[in-house]
């Protein structure tokens, strides 16, 4: 067998065998195919596209190069919430020590962020002290004494993915339905979890630019989980405009434990927290309808044991738990600038991109992962759509340490905003869920 033929096969658009793609793999890992021969067939790949057995059993070869997570007996209740990636995206921050406090056991494996979205791992980075540098024994080890466990990315999982994606990201072909789709279930598969929930986003601060592509997208992944005997639940949700108030490391945290303190019981943090946790409990079994579990969830909140869970996270991962009641532990930026509206009316639309890059002007995100980060900077949205506002009043408000990035920030921020006369009418969170045998 040889990767030229493999190469000329897809690119006549044939389907691979099983072998073919394990052989492939196989070649890649122990560096037999060169570079420019992996890139070929991923353009091949990328113009004719992969069946769906195909996908799976690459997914699976991908999983199989490298470390599998086994939790024993606690596997068939774990669960792993996953995001495709968006602006102001906290959800995970909330609702994992939600779910331990609830008794659905959670590890999470999170990367940084990269471009103009926000990544888990800054987030957390951002509590003074904070360890997510966890070996695959420690984590397991954590979430088997408190129920909840979350770090980097480790490369001993998947690594041939790693491998794939590097290519991907010099060669254009990153935005390919199946290479995407198999990555992200490879990831999650190897972490040791059988319950996956994937929040699929679309919109202008997600990947996906459209519901009907992340529907594609999220059919294939759930597809691809049956195959290989995974329950995957798909969640498409909205990223038009930023989730949440806060865009910036540290001032997600915060709005984190104002959600977990239960004093944040609105919008869309709320409700997407509330509708993931719900669809995690139903999943391992704990309820049968979404109701009855989130009147549960509630309650755990109120009680605050959703906040003493997370308070239990930081200590376990040797991060300060003080920040829980004093903020000021966190780095703090030399300037807040409060912008006020130009004009009255209701706030329609925040463009999520346009404030993500703004955010990242200021400091808060990288183009490359080596890239050093601000986590004391950030944009708080003082308004949010369907919002009146008057003109002079706070619109945004910009955390800085440069007057100079501040004045670009502003700029974008400042575009950000639609505003006219008309109350635009609500709409859900949530586009569509995804499940296994479901149309």
């Amino acid at each position: 067998m040889r990767i030229v033929d493999l190469i000329e096969k897809k690119k006549q658009g044939k389907e691979h065998t099983k072998e073919e793609i394990e052989f492939l793999i196989n070649s890649l890992m122990d560096g037999t195919a060169p570079d420019y021969q992996i890139s070929a067939w991923l353009m091949a790949v990328y113009f004719n596209g992969l069946t769906e057995d195909e996908t799976a059993i690459l997914t699976e070869a991908m999983i199989n190069s490298g470390e599998v997570i086994d939790f024993g007996n606690l596997t068939d209740s774990i669960v792993d919430k996953h995001s495709t990636g968006g602006v102001g995206d906290k959800v995970t921050i909330t609702l994992i020590p939600l779910l331990a406090a609830a008794g659905v056991p959670v590890a999470k494996l999170s990367g940084k962020g990269l471009g103009h979205t926000g990544g888990t791992i800054d987030k957390l980075e951002s509590i003074p002290g904070f360890n997510t540098k966890l070996s695959v024994s420690d984590l397991i080890a954590q979430v088997k004494k408190i129920n909840v466990a979350i770090g980097a990315q480790t490369q001993n999982l998947t690594p041939a993915d790693g491998k794939l994606y590097a290519l991907r990201d010099v060669t254009a072909t990153v935005d390919s339905m199946p290479l995407i789709a198999s990555s992200v279930v490879s990831k999650k598969i190897a972490s040791g979890a059988k319950n996956i929930i994937l929040d699929v986003k679309y919109g202008s601060g997600a990947f996906m630019k459209t519901p009907e592509d992340a529907i594609q997208l999220s059919k294939l992944m759930v597809n691809i989980g049956k195959i290989l005997n995974k329950s995957i639940i798909a969640v498409i949700t909205s990223m038009e405009e930023p989730l949440g108030r806060a865009v910036g490391n540290s001032l997600e945290i915060i709005e984190s434990i104002e959600f977990l303190k239960g004093n944040i019981t609105k919008g869309d943090v709320a409700e997407l927290t509330y509708s993931f946790a719900a669809i995690a409990l139903m999943a391992v079994g704990m309820y049968d309808n979404e109701e009855d579990a989130i009147e549960y969830l509630t309650e755990v909140v109120k009680s605050g044991k959703a906040l003493e869970k997370f308070k239990e996270l930081i200590i376990a991962q040797g991060g300060d738990a003080d920040i829980i009641e004093n903020y000021d532990k966190f780095d703090l930026p030399e300037y807040k600038i409060e912008c006020e509206s130009k004009k009255s009316g209701y706030v329609q639309n925040i463009d999520a991109y346009k404030i993500a890059y703004a955010c990242k002007i200021l400091g808060a995100g990288r183009d490359k992962k080596t890239d050093p980060i601000d986590y004391s900077v950030g944009i708080y949205l003082n308004k949010k759509s369907g919002e009146e506002v008057n003109k002079g009043d706070v619109l945004y408000t910009i955390y800085s340490n440069d007057p100079e990035k501040t004045k670009i920030a502003q700029k974008y921020c400042d575009e950000a905003f639609s505003i006219n006369d008309n109350k635009p009418s609500h709409n859900s969170m949530i586009y569509k869920i995804i499940r296994a045998d479901e149309d």
